[in-house]
């Protein structure tokens, strides 16, 4: 793997892990498109992998820092509440209600492990996750019709959280965009835009620290190449980078108008995906 190749790989996730147009499904039809050309080497993949995650969660702890810091203390008043016998409810605690929904929208997530290794081989199917892009399109389209909510972490029911919980779970499929399919989902039980984008940076820390843990287990079987750790440095700096930046972008184009036009480029790759595929294929 090259310093460049690394670098436009960390870029694509960077970028596509935040903007709803699922990284998963660009990493996987870049890696098929590129390794089918020779010009990649995947030596140390998995553990490339887990430092891209690493990155893009860095860039989540950057842009929501306050949240963070908040739930953090937060946790140490429940704490207290415990010690001294007064309850977790968390009535007028609105970092406390945050961290009750993030961890019941983390739940679903639980009954997708046992279908990890089967979700994974789409990766190598180029027409299903061109059909998912265009799914990830529609998903948008139609969430960007929807009337605005106006519901913040006050107004949140353990349906909303199961239900965007859920959507998390189906994004694990490649070219189902994660950030696309919870803040849809969000927005279809009437969250605020911009709250439903908060919720759903949010729920990567806990989603994406799980992914990690479970590749950690890949990367023991694997082992690390120490000749690739410059070209994994630079990948993670761009993922990280890139990700941030893609937060923010995401967030301005929800205050100021609709994210709906991700709608017609998912649709523009995942079509284009599938007619490259029958092209090669025939």
């Amino acid at each position: 793997m090259t310093i460049v190749y690394a670098a436009l790989l960390g870029l694509v996730q960077g970028v596509a892990e935040f903007l709803p147009i699922s990284s998963s499904g660009h990493l996987a039809l870049l890696e098929n498109v590129l390794g089918g050309s020779g010009l990649m080497e995947l030596d140390g993949s998995a553990f490339f992998n887990i430092l891209l995650h690493l990155a893009t969660l860095v860039a989540v702890v950057v842009a929501y820092r306050s949240d963070i810091w908040d739930m953090l203390l937060e946790v140490g008043d429940m704490a207290g509440d415990l010690v001294h016998g007064r309850g977790l409810s968390a009535r007028g605690r609105p970092a406390r209600k945050l961290i009750y929904m993030l961890i019941l929208a983390t739940l679903p997530l639980f009954v997708i492990v046992p279908f990890n290794d089967a979700i994974e081989s789409l990766n190598a199917i180029p027409w299903f996750i061109g059909a998912a892009l265009i799914l990830t399109g529609t998903l948008l389209y139609i969430a960007d019709r929807l009337p605005r909510g106006r519901k913040t972490v006050e107004d949140m029911t353990v349906v909303d959280a199961l239900v965007i919980g859920l959507a998390q779970g189906l994004a694990t499929i490649p070219g189902l965009s994660r950030s696309g399919t919870t803040i849809a989902a969000g927005m279809g039980r009437g969250l605020k835009r911009t709250f439903a984008v908060r919720f759903s940076f949010l729920m990567s820390l806990l989603s994406v620290t799980g992914a990690v843990i479970l590749q950690v287990l890949d990367v023991m079987e694997e082992g690390v190449n120490a000749a690739m750790l410059p070209a994994y440095g630079v990948g993670m700096l761009v993922a990280g980078v890139s990700g941030y930046f893609s937060i923010r972008l995401l967030q301005r184009i929800v205050r100021k108008g609709r994210f709906g036009g991700f709608a017609y480029y998912c649709w523009i790759v995942g079509a284009i995906s599938i007619v490259v595929w029958l092209r090669l294929s025939a």
